[in-house]
């Protein structure tokens, strides 16, 4: 607002009757908005239920001294600007106040064009610090657009990077099924070997649809909306079920499984669901990539109110250049490519995000060729 040309609304605090009832004369011709107290409790009360631009205060007053009703003032609205009125022998207290943070003070007496001109130069100090105060907002406000603009394309760069990577993963393997079945269908492949062709194509389009169910699971936990149906889970039993199902592959291998699980319920609320996923994942990578005759040990323990779950492997290990990125969508180590090519790499994704909506944390320690250890630290409550 320009102070100079626009109505401004002044407060004026000042016990002497002719001295208040002159402001507010100089002021109203000024064509300023005056309000009017002669204490200084009745002038503390007007600035708290009022919006003045500016104050004309007294130093010296009955009841509560202009210092201190200054001090409230500014605290209350640093902007509010309060110049001073005082005597001749208050000059030096009235110094003491711009330093405490009165913008100005006139010296009694004084007359109308004096009493104007302080008057003007306070509001064109407000109208200043307003405007530069509005500017700082607009350049945060830009500041923020551009982080949210930055944030937008890196998420469609993201998407558009992923749907490039779906699209990959999907149409290979549906142009190997296609093949073996064309192979079949136009006579090239006797009949003696077309069960071959068709396991084959079967193994396929079983991971294929591996791929698909772990791509839905993924866009569920990705959702910002979805609205999980929590339950009381527990952990244990829902680990000690994984793990007996696990058994079975890792005798196959003759790997030492062992299970280290406390026979007391640990409860959490969650969605059952979650919890599968998260232990299937994570120990069946653990003994999928664990040679034979190799360890597996899976250990759950309470710790502070937190849950804390390792599971520990003596397999191929992660090498430190691919740590940052075990986690991403469909990212696979050339090591655990070299064990299995079936794969939809999207396991660690998927726990990553389990762990991280119950609000738990997911830590790695891993050294190529001696194994690996994650621990799943999720919290009670």
């Amino acid at each position: 607002m320009d102070m100079e040309s626009e109505q401004a609304s002044i407060l004026v605090i000042e016990d002497e009757l002719g001295i208040r009832e002159g402001c507010q004369g100089a002021l109203d011709r000024a064509g300023h908005q005056v309000a009017a107290a002669a204490t200084g409790e009745e002038g503390w009360q007007q600035v708290q239920s009022d919006q003045f631009d500016l104050v004309l205060l007294d130093v010296m007053m009955p009841d509560i001294g202009g210092m201190e009703l200054l001090k409230r003032i500014v605290a209350f609205d640093p902007d509010l600007i309060c110049i001073i009125i005082t005597g001749y022998a208050t000059i030096e207290l009235a110094v003491q106040a711009i330093k405490q943070g009165a913008y100005d003070f006139i010296a009694k007496p004084f007359d109308a064009n004096t009493l104007l001109l302080a008057v003007r130069q306070g509001l064109e100090r407000r109208r200043l610090v307003q405007e530069a105060k509005r500017l700082a907002q607009v350049e945060a406000e830009k500041e923020e657009l551009e982080q949210r603009k930055a944030e937008l394309e890196e998420l469609d760069r993201i998407k558009s990077a992923f749907t490039l990577t779906v699209a990959h993963e999907l149409r290979a393997p549906v142009a190997a099924i296609q093949s073996y079945l064309r192979l079949i269908l136009d006579g090239y492949i006797p009949p003696e070997q077309q069960r071959k062709y068709l396991a084959r194509a079967e193994r396929r389009a079983a991971a294929q649809l591996e791929l698909i169910s772990d791509l839905l699971d993924l866009a569920r936990l990705q959702d910002p909306d979805l609205e999980i149906k929590r339950v009381p889970v527990d952990l244990t039993e829902s680990l000690r079920e994984v793990c007996d199902l696990m058994s079975s592959r890792a005798q196959e291998k003759q790997i030492r499984f062992t299970v280290s699980i406390p026979k007391t319920e640990i409860t959490i609320e969650a969605d059952p669901k979650h919890m599968r996923q998260l232990w299937d994942n994570m120990v069946s990578n653990a003994i999928k990539y664990t040679e034979e005759g190799g360890t597996v040990e899976i250990t759950m323990t309470v710790q502070d109110g937190q849950v804390v779950t390792t599971i520990r492997d003596t397999g191929i290990g992660i090498a430190p250049e691919d740590r940052p990125r075990i986690f991403e969508e469909f990212y696979r180590t050339k090591a655990a490519q070299a064990v299995s090519e079936m794969g939809t790499g999207l396991g660690l994704s998927m726990v990553k995000h389990i762990v991280e909506t119950y609000h738990g944390q997911i830590d790695l320690q891993s050294t190529v060729g001696e194994g690996s250890t994650f621990t799943i630290t999720l919290p009670r409550e």
